[in-house]
């Protein structure tokens, strides 16, 4: 949804609406005392389903229908938390989209499945490559678009993972729309008919983290290399290396500080949904996915994070802010630490399963363009 404004709202209540009989009121009090209390035991898988209404400036008003599970391998607490997590939405604009993420490890954590699946039809806003790229939109790109990334690991040493990665992407039916009259003729970039890429490589991964929604202590760090190839089906030949590195740190008993930096850079024919890509939920929140692109990005951003907030009347309301810097560039030379982009805001926290740490998150994101409203379960980064 990039930085558009979110109001996601759970209404998990809304099944008391529809409960006719008392099997199923005994139903909605105990989904309700689920949530609300968690009452589930700590070892147990849990899933927590809601529906979803949410407005996005390029989406319009749209409904869904969200899904989250979160389980320990084999019902011990002493493997890492997986979670799952599906949603599903359609638009009034006849707009519609699935998401399917998920990090999963299995019995002792050997084995580690970190991936996402995106089909989507709605439109992108499309600023323009480079840094000097105009605040509103140049065009609006209909398209329907696939992306499958999947990350296959296995443990080799302690918390060092190695294994295969792959990415497949897929942009069809695309039309540029021009927002306006422009100045100059508009140039198409590279991409614009559509495209498939396949991109098939390696990720060695130093992950110690236990709960990937919610880390309290730990570290993260990835480096990837992926090969575009048309000898395998690929449209466009070039090649993407990513390097991305996370440190969580406990403040005192309940504050955590959490730190990101985040790397991308692309060589050979790249399409232009395929550039590195700035902006969205997780990292440079205020901006809109996709705002700024080029070929290479660099990003950082920090968190404090205090969960919960002591409040004496409740235990479930935490407190957090967040800042960001972050440049994208065609080539090494032309990085300019000078002329970074920044953002920054705050967020309020919910502690929706107690007894497996996860919070859901509300942020305020500001920039120098605009602002943006984001609501998810799980911490950005």
């Amino acid at each position: 949804m990039g930085s558009s404004t979110k109001l996601n709202l759970l209404l998990v209540v809304s099944f008391l609406l529809f409960s006719t009989s008392t099997k199923a009121q005994n139903f909605a009090k105990n989904y309700w005392n689920s949530l609300v209390n968690d009452t589930t035991d700590l070892s147990k898988a849990q899933l927590l389903v809601y529906p979803t209404l949410a407005y996005a400036p390029e989406t319009n008003w749209e409904v869904g229908l969200s899904a989250l599970y979160v389980y320990f391998a084999g019902n011990d607490t002493t493997n890492r938390l997986s979670e799952v997590n599906a949603f599903t939405f359609l638009t009034l604009e006849n707009q519609y989209g699935i998401w399917f993420d998920h990090a999963i490890y299995s019995d002792q954590n050997k084995w580690f499945f970190l991936g996402k699946l995106r089909f989507q039809s709605f439109p992108l806003f499309y600023h323009g490559i480079g840094l000097g790229t105009p605040a509103e939109y140049i065009a609006r790109v209909e398209a329907n678009q696939v992306i499958i990334k999947e990350r296959v690991l296995r443990k080799i040493k302690n918390n060092l993972f190695l294994g295969l990665e792959f990415d497949f992407q897929r942009l069809v039916g695309t039309e540029f729309v021009l927002a306006g009259p422009l100045n100059q003729e508009f140039k198409e970039p590279l991409g614009s008919g559509g495209s498939t890429n396949v991109g098939l490589g390696l990720g060695l991964i130093q992950d110690n983290r236990h709960n990937v929604l919610n880390v309290r202590k730990g570290f993260f760090s990835e480096l990837a290399f992926l090969q575009y190839n048309q000898a395998w089906g690929s449209t466009y030949n070039f090649t993407s290396i990513i390097s991305d590195t996370r440190v969580y740190r406990p403040v005192g008993e309940n504050n955590v500080f959490a730190a990101q930096l985040f790397g991308q850079f692309n060589y050979g024919d790249v399409p232009f949904n395929q550039l590195a890509l700035m902006g969205g939920e997780s990292l440079m929140r205020g901006y809109y996915y996709g705002r700024y692109r080029d070929n290479h990005q660099i990003a950082a951003q920090a968190e404090f994070r205090i969960l919960p907030i002591s409040l004496g009347f409740t235990d479930r309301l935490g407190f957090a802010i967040f800042a960001g810097t972050g440049s994208v560039f065609n080539d090494t030379k032309d990085l300019d630490l000078s002329n970074l982009i920044v953002s920054g805001g705050a967020g309020l926290r919910f502690l929706l399963f107690p007894k497996k740490d996860i919070w859901t998150r509300l942020d305020f994101a500001l920039t120098k363009e605009g602002s943006g409203f984001y609501l998810f379960i799980g911490e950005a980064f």
